[in-house]
């Protein structure tokens, strides 16, 4: 989950570092199956996407979340990962995962007061090796779905560059862009010095009458986030919203 400096209050997305887009996934997706040198990488591009027509209450999709050592990708690593795999109807929280990992890189203080993982947790915990199988084989042929797609994306991308050698590539829907985008102010409305409401994930929920959960817990965060896009999508989409207007 995205980490703030004390004091910091997010009201819009940050568009600093790394991010990889693209305007049609599924047609990347063959090409990266056939570059690939990774045997669980091909695997997964094969798997293909949904085309980006595809209306987005037909779309089987995964909710992400990962807590970290920082906010540096390339310098930090994952601690913990959750997955919460759902649709625009259901959430299929039985099917959950929640794994802690031990990260190739250090795991400062500050980090662990706020997720919580401590160094023994990870001392005796794998590598992410140990689940990049299963955790590709969840992802493939689903919308991955997160809160800050930059976090997550990045992180997945350099963990995989240090083990396999080979990044990763893979569309995201957003639901902070997707808010941002929901809340953005008129320049009325600036004019006027209205502020723009905050973007963090427990801010966002508040504005659909959702509950509050206790924030920097992989699986937690990726429940919360999985239910803000379902508010999302019955509130300001519906149904038929092609796939491709929303993941980035």
């Amino acid at each position: 989950m995205l980490y703030l400096r004390p004091g910091q209050v997010l009201n819009e997305p940050d568009d600093s570092g790394e991010d990889i887009s693209v305007g049609d996934w599924p047609p990347l997706y063959s090409a990266l199956a056939e570059q690939a040198e990774s045997k669980v990488l091909r695997e997964f591009y094969a798997a293909g996407l949904p085309p980006a027509s595809t209306p987005i209450s037909e779309v089987p999709m995964l909710a992400l979340d990962f807590e970290t050592t920082g906010m540096d990708a390339e310098q930090g690593d994952i601690v913990s990962i959750g997955l919460v795999p759902m649709t625009m109807a259901r959430i299929y929280n039985r099917d959950s995962c929640h794994w802690v990992v031990r990260p190739r890189a250090h795991l400062p203080g500050d980090s662990v007061v706020i997720h919580g993982i401590t160094h023994s947790d990870v001392a005796s915990s794998p590598d992410l090796n140990r689940y990049l199988q299963p955790l590709l084989s969840l992802m493939a042929g689903r919308a991955v779905v997160a809160h800050y797609r930059k976090m997550e994306r990045n992180f997945l991308h350099h963990a995989m560059l240090q083990r396999l050698g080979e990044g990763i590539r893979f569309p995201i829907i957003d639901t902070m862009t997707l808010e941002a985008e929901i809340t953005r102010l008129t320049f009325w409305q600036r004019l006027r010095g209205q502020k723009a409401p905050s973007l963090r994930l427990a801010e966002a929920r508040k504005r659909y009458h959702l509950p509050f959960y206790h924030p920097h817990h992989a699986h937690t965060d990726a429940l919360s986030c999985a239910e803000l896009l379902q508010a999302q999508l019955i509130t300001h989409y519906g149904p038929k919203t092609p796939v491709g207007d929303l993941w980035r």
